[in-house]
């Protein structure tokens, strides 16, 4: 690829082969989904009618690959054992729908230590990704991308070094990888806007986790500026982060093989969606 793919997060309403067709009237090249609901602890099964429909949609597009986005209920930090095992029967859940939908690549937030300590709730995130991996059995499951977080309240994730360290302590390392979000990262206090800043960012990533494991990327602007660790998504080019940052990432060859998805605001027409990825695409190739 010359070029990286891009795409940003489609609704799943009606059924999961609904997001292709969403997709493709907003030209997307990839697409995240969520592969149940993102608020309520239930869901109903995917039906064998959905799941023919979702891949003969697919078929007719050339939306690839698809990632899938865990619920924003699943907290495998939390020191409250009943919301921890609730969190942990999701995740089996959403990562068994994911190898019926043939994902390959499912992003999931570490989660909150809610007051309990970085080392415990770290502790705790290992716990349940070993229990959900081994749940799946070997090479059956999508590979999971630990999400930088912004490092809001007790949220676990937002350092280099945390996800480095849930890798090396997971029994199914082989099995993880990463999703960096821009406005996360930014947020978090990692400053990458300059082009030495911007290689500086990837040193310290290559160094303690590895370009290997990225697995996607999250095109996101930010309502709040460097270390401000608030996490508030804004339209590219009109906040924080600023095209020259997006300029740098999408015409670094070392990325062209990731998915990139936007995140950002929109409304039930994806009039957003088409203006960010026109201003995306226009700044590959483009001088900086």
């Amino acid at each position: 690829m010359t070029t990286p793919r891009l795409g940003a997060h489609m609704s799943v309403s009606g059924g999961p082969a609904n997001a292709f067709v969403r997709g493709r009237s907003i030209g997307c090249e990839t697409m995240q989904i969520f592969v149940r609901s993102p608020n309520r602890w239930n869901s109903p099964p995917l039906t064998n009618d959905q799941v023919q429909a979702y891949y003969q949609e697919q078929e007719s597009t050339d939306i690839w690959p698809v990632v899938a986005h865990s619920s924003y209920l699943i907290n495998l930090g939390s020191p409250d054992r009943a919301l921890w095992t609730r969190s942990l029967e999701t995740l089996i859940d959403e990562l068994q729908r994911c190898r019926r939908l043939g994902i390959d690549t499912y992003v999931l937030h570490p989660g909150s230590h809610r007051g309990s300590g970085e080392k415990e709730g770290l502790r705790r995130v290992v716990d349940g990704l070993d229990q959900a991996l081994a749940n799946c059995g070997d090479g059956e499951s999508p590979v999971i991308a630990l999400e930088t977080t912004a490092g809001q309240g007790d949220s676990l994730g937002c350092s280099f070094e945390q996800l480095a360290w849930l890798i090396a302590h997971c029994n199914h390392a082989q099995r993880l990888g990463v999703c960096l979000d821009t406005a996360h990262v930014l947020v978090a206090g990692y400053e990458f806007r300059t082009p030495k800043t911007y290689q500086a960012l990837w040193q310290a990533f290559d160094a303690l986790i590895g370009r290997e494991r990225l697995r996607v990327i999250h095109l996101n602007d930010s309502k709040r500026d460097l270390g401000s660790q608030v996490d508030r998504h804004e339209h590219i080019g009109e906040g924080f982060v600023g095209e020259q940052a997006f300029r740098l990432l999408l015409n670094d060859p070392s990325l062209r093989h990731i998915p990139m998805v936007l995140e950002t605001p929109k409304g039930a027409d994806m009039r957003e969606d088409i203006e960010n990825l026109a201003r995306l695409r226009r700044l590959i190739n483009a001088d900086g």
